[in-house]
């Protein structure tokens, strides 16, 4: 199993604030992800003021307010972008940023962004899918909300304009904040690996850090989960994130399980190999016994260290004379017989 790629999800959670963004990237450094990502729109590209909020969001932020007011509260301007990556560079960690309309795209493009993660709810996105798909980097694309035609057509696009099925990973994902535990239905991830035969990952928005750690278990190749510096500050997206610590726990978690997958061969392992002695049987004698004396099965006992002659030879002990004297418990050899 390769190495997991972990992208720790800061998105809006800075509040349109540069220096909790800054703050963002240190934690993200600290828990050991391998990405650091955000989301770069200018609002009035992607939503008109008639939009309306998402139950959560409404929940969350008040519902007085617009889709595009929220929107224009917690996104920081397009020039803080540079700024973040330089910082990011110097933490060595990768830097990456989701981009919701055309013009935000063309700024990561100039940051030269390695790959692109295109959201669930752009995967109908034609312009912006075309847009992704020129540049012929990897695309990391996010299915909440869709059934797999539609997941078809995004990924026809996607290959029609230039970019190779192994450029493409789909991530399975649910959308809605936080995702109730019953609605993840982890099985449709390898359901998109068989369906389109492309990488495929995980995109977490349920509490806790238990789904994206059996994710992996079960072939996952991206991560995604969304952070914060702390829960209950106001904003969208806060309370169906890992704080700091939680971020962590969840990274540390997905690396022993990086470790644990193995090649998949069923052989002893070299860390047990030197407990086979300990723990198997071996046949020894049940009680004193004297040479040229005939062997039958009540004779016998199947105890350690497992050395000797294993206890699936026994039919082949069964009847079998002695050569010499024996006592009791002792580790039947084959030179014993006759």
């Amino acid at each position: 199993m390769g190495k997991v790629l972990i992208i720790a999800e800061a998105g809006v959670n800075h509040n349109g604030n540069f220096d909790l963004a800054i703050a963002m990237i240190d934690e993200a450094k600290k828990s050991g992800a391998d990405i650091v990502k955000f989301q770069t729109a200018i609002p009035e590209l992607v939503m008109t003021s008639a939009a309306p909020k998402a139950k959560y969001q409404a929940r969350l932020t008040g519902a007085e307010e617009s889709q595009l007011e929220m929107a224009k509260k917690i996104h920081l301007p397009l020039d803080a972008y540079k700024k973040l990556q330089t910082y990011c560079n110097s933490k060595k960690i990768e830097f990456l940023s989701t981009a919701f309309d055309l013009k935000s795209f063309d700024l990561l493009e100039k940051l030269k962004v390695r790959l692109h993660k295109i959201p669930s709810g752009d995967i109908t996105n034609y312009p912006l899918l075309v847009k992704a798909a020129k540049t012929k980097k990897h695309v990391i694309l996010s299915t909440g909300m869709c059934c797999l035609s539609e997941i078809e057509e995004a990924i026809k696009v996607l290959l029609n304009n230039g970019m190779k099925r192994n450029d493409i990973t789909l991530m399975h994902c649910t959308t809605e904040y936080p995702t109730p535990f019953e609605d993840v239905n982890l099985n449709a991830m390898n359901t998109l690996k068989k369906a389109f035969g492309v990488q495929v990952g995980y995109s977490d928005h349920t509490p806790g850090i238990e789904v994206p750690i059996a994710a992996v278990a079960m072939g996952a190749t991206v991560i995604e989960k969304h952070f914060t510096l702390d829960k209950n500050m106001i904003g969208p997206d806060h309370k169906a994130s890992l704080e700091p610590n939680e971020l962590s726990a969840m990274v540390k978690a997905i690396r022993n399980i990086e470790k644990s997958m193995g090649n998949g061969l069923k052989i002893p392992g070299a860390a047990e190999s030197k407990n086979i002695i300990v723990a198997r049987r071996s046949i020894h004698i049940a009680s004193n016994l004297k040479k040229g004396y005939t062997l039958k099965e009540s004779d016998l006992i199947m105890k350690r260290p497992g050395d000797g002659i294993s206890p699936m030879n026994i039919k082949k002990i069964i009847g079998r004379s002695l050569k010499t004297n024996l006592t009791i418990d002792h580790k039947l050899r084959w030179e014993d017989l006759k």
